[in-house]
């Protein structure tokens, strides 16, 4: 079978966007780099540029199949507008509900798919919990839990930004749309503060916007309770409130993300928590499955990335890829819950989420 997309333009090469170029590069894929700054140690062709040359992006999106924008969530929607007038398929990594609420509106006369929310949470997460859903004939709830942090934290905050300091400032002050009591609703963020034990590791978890992605609008009428935290390291979220509500720093949320980045840098020895639960009946018995994970550093190419990188990267490649072979729609509007988690770990780099065990 003849692939659907062969050319692939990738957006930021930072953290992320260097190992989604690398892992399409080694997969075969025709792939050309776009970062502000000029770089000639990839392996693949790079262009300089700013996207805020629409002339000269959508001059490359034109001559491209795909397009994976690996920026901050508030660029995305002019590549994704480039996108649609060009016919390229799009894929991003935005938790940004604003965001993907336009893409969607684009996707409805879209020639080729546009598929955003491609990372952990929207993302993953939401394949796995969709996955677990099947198994049943009655829900009562769908937990899902996803965290990105140091393994060995120092501090009180326990943290490091691995990830935008500008998503997770978003994610901590958005409200978050959930399913509660049968019914869908927004509530704050940093609330519903739990404990989650994972490796015999006691962690936090609270509410925080975006990671369930449309999954909402899908389970409407079909679950009684669903819902999305992040997880933390205890005494994170305290912290975090008083930061943001008794300084008053959600009215400066540029300032609040350099302060954290400035206090709690980035770290190579990161882990990445996934926990998804859901609870339901089955042949009239009540049941819990679970899928929970811990995801560490590790070597792709001949280079160690972080947990958080290779994860979000595998994440959008083992999509593009699905879309590519034909085991995805080629157009219109993708939600992550309606992409197969077996089928996805059968794709060459969705296949690293999978164990040693898993594989044999």
């Amino acid at each position: 079978m003849s692939k659907k997309i062969n050319s692939v333009l990738v957006i930021g090469l930072g953290k992320i966007g260097a190992l989604v170029a690398m892992l399409l590069h080694t997969n075969g894929y025709q792939v050309t780099g776009f970062d502000r700054d000029e770089n000639s140690t990839f392996p693949f062709q790079t262009v300089a540029g700013d996207i805020e040359d629409g002339l000269g992006l959508k001059s490359l999106l034109k001559s491209r199949d795909a397009v994976v924008t690996c920026l901050p969530y508030h660029l995305n929607l002019s590549v994704a507008q480039m996108a649609h007038s060009t016919g390229c398929h799009y894929f991003d990594l935005t938790e940004d509900i604003a965001t993907t609420k336009a893409i969607r509106k684009l996707a409805k006369t879209a020639k080729g798919v546009m598929v955003p929310q491609c990372g952990l949470a929207p993302g993953l997460v939401g394949i796995v919990g969709a996955d677990l859903v099947r198994s049943f004939d009655k829900l009562r709830s769908i937990e899902l839990r996803v965290g990105a942090l140091p393994q060995h934290p120092r501090g009180m905050l326990g943290y490091a930004f691995n990830w935008s300091p500008e998503g997770v400032v978003n994610e901590y002050l958005n409200d978050c749309e959930v399913i509660k009591d049968s019914s869908r609703s927004k509530i704050p963020s940093m609330e519903g503060l739990e404990t989650i034990v994972i490796d015999g590791v006691q962690l936090e978890a609270f509410t925080t916007s975006g990671g369930l992605g449309t999954m909402c609008e899908t389970y409407d009428n079909k679950v009684t309770h669903l819902n999305y935290k992040t997880i933390r390291y205890p005494g994170h979220c305290q912290l975090m409130r008083f930061f943001f509500n008794e300084l008053f720093m959600s009215e400066k949320r540029e300032l609040a993300g350099k302060i954290l980045v400035h206090a709690k840098p980035p770290v190579n020895d990161d882990v990445v928590y996934v926990h998804a639960a859901v609870e339901g009946w089955k042949s009239k018995k009540l049941f819990r499955d679970e899928f929970v994970r811990s995801y560490f550093p590790r070597e792709i190419a001949g280079k160690a990335w972080k947990a958080i990188s290779w994860t979000t990267s595998a994440s959008v490649c083992a999509v593009l890829e699905m879309v590519s072979e034909g085991a995805l729609p080629s157009q219109g509007f993708l939600k992550q819950e309606d992409i197969s988690f077996d089928l996805f770990t059968k794709t060459r780099t969705g296949s690293l989420f999978l164990s040693h065990e898993e594989k044999s």
